[in-house]
């Protein structure tokens, strides 16, 4: 039989010795969820006592937004699972199963419905050195593997209390504590920069694309943000955020057309996959108009679209649209390819189109029948370009400051395999 190994992979050099194996039972003071009020949703008030529930529990985070509140009558019936400072929550239901946090440290008083569960450490543990264990691959298998029910979708207490861990002493804890702290931190500063990033994009594309023209000299995001302050305090009509010539002189007005004047379609037959046994190690990305984007890659070499690029899929039904530069093949005969006609600059379409208001109607196809017919300001291809290129220039940092936010995840999984026993 394999030993079990009792030391870290990766380990402060101050720190020596065996971590010693410990049922998480033997070091915690509760163990225990809540119920939902009785009423549920009826006795929710707009001001209370935070009442905790499994979407507020986030991956190593307590989520305030959307929260709900109980009086403190109702607390107070149910104060066996009273939340503190410190105390590790485990949602231990649902789609959410074993998505964990730590209450921080400046928390003050709050409640957990029954899918939620309160875990209180001793004072000889640290619960930011439990709680990433929780998060890691390794506890994820765990809460697999303990989960009952017919469905598998539930935890009880004892099967949390029977949980066997390895724990370093106390100030080792704390050490890596402190050290995973700082991990999240500068993970938290990159999804905000991202958020902050997107919510700027979005701004921009509402003064650039919205009636009224007023014309600006914009050059780039500075120049933006020194636009929007002068209009700060202006009111009574909205305005669009013009880009001038070169030379410092005004662009023709705007003029109306059908998006069908703009774009062409193709269909996508010709490029369609024929297996759908994708491996990474395979050149050529097969895509959809969703979220998903790039399903996989395939082999095949016949049938790629790399020619009139760039283009923008369209799925004919949902009308999810993505804007694509590299070469490809298409999963559903549902999508369509759009292509510029002349004198358009198919990024500004793209960019355009993306704040359209469009309700979906039934299960239908959309092109040809509602959206070639609708009514696009244009300007002339040179304002387009500009255009383009200054909201090209906003996706590079967006995308910048994903790829450091993935790299950063994938570090932080290495660290978790190999900081723990």
């Amino acid at each position: 039989m394999e030993k079990l190994k009792k030391t870290p992979t990766l380990r402060f050099p101050e720190f020596k010795g065996e971590w010693e194996l410990k049922k998480l039972g033997k070091i915690t003071e509760k163990v225990n969820s809540g119920k939902t009020p009785l009423g549920g949703e009826s006795v929710y008030v707009e001001k209370g006592i935070l009442f905790i529930r499994s979407q507020n529990v986030l991956d190593s985070k307590l989520s305030f937004e959307n929260s709900t509140f109980i009086t403190e009558k109702i607390n107070n019936t149910m104060k066996n699972s009273v939340v503190k400072a410190n105390d590790i929550l485990l949602n231990i239901t649902g789609a959410s199963l074993g998505r964990s946090c730590v209450v921080p440290n400046n928390f003050t008083v709050g409640n957990v419905n029954q899918h939620v569960c309160i875990i209180r450490l001793n004072k000889e543990n640290e619960p930011y050195f439990i709680q990433p264990i929780f998060s890691s691959e390794k506890g994820q298998n765990i809460f697999t593997s303990l989960q009952t029910g017919s469905g598998r979708e539930g935890l009880n207490f004892q099967s949390i209390r029977s949980m066997s861990l390895a724990f370093p002493t106390l100030p080792e804890q704390q050490k890596i504590a402190t050290f995973l702290t700082k991990v999240d931190e500068k993970l938290q500063a990159l999804k905000q920069k991202k958020s902050l990033l997107e919510q700027y994009k979005k701004g921009v594309m509402q003064k650039i694309f919205s009636p009224n023209p007023d014309s600006l000299d914009l050059k780039d995001e500075k120049d933006f943000d020194n636009s929007i302050q002068q209009k700060s305090g202006q009111s009574g009509k909205s305005h669009k955020s013009r880009f001038r010539q070169d030379n410092g002189n005004a662009f023709a007005d705007w003029e109306e057309k059908k998006l069908g004047e703009c774009l062409d379609y193709l269909q996508p037959t010709k490029y369609l996959v024929s297996s759908t046994e994708y491996d990474n190690s395979f050149a050529t990305p097969v895509l959809t108009a969703g979220k998903t984007f790039i399903l996989g890659y395939t082999n095949e070499t016949n049938g790629i679209f790399e020619n009139n690029l760039p283009v923008i899929i369209f799925d004919d039904f949902t009308t999810a649209t993505q804007f694509v530069d590299f070469p490809f093949k298409a999963k559903s005969s549902a999508m369509k390819i759009l292509v510029a006609r002349e004198g358009i600059d198919i990024k500004f379409i793209y960019e355009a189109m993306q704040i359209m208001n469009y309700e979906i109607g039934g299960h239908e196809r959309h092109w040809i029948s509602k959206f070639a017919p609708i009514d696009i300001l244009i300007p002339c291809l040179e304002e387009q370009t500009k255009i383009a290129t200054f909201l090209s220039t906003i996706d590079d940092k967006i995308n910048h400051c994903q790829a450091q936010l993935t790299n950063t995840e994938v570090w932080k999984k290495g660290l978790l395999q190999g900081m723990f026993v």
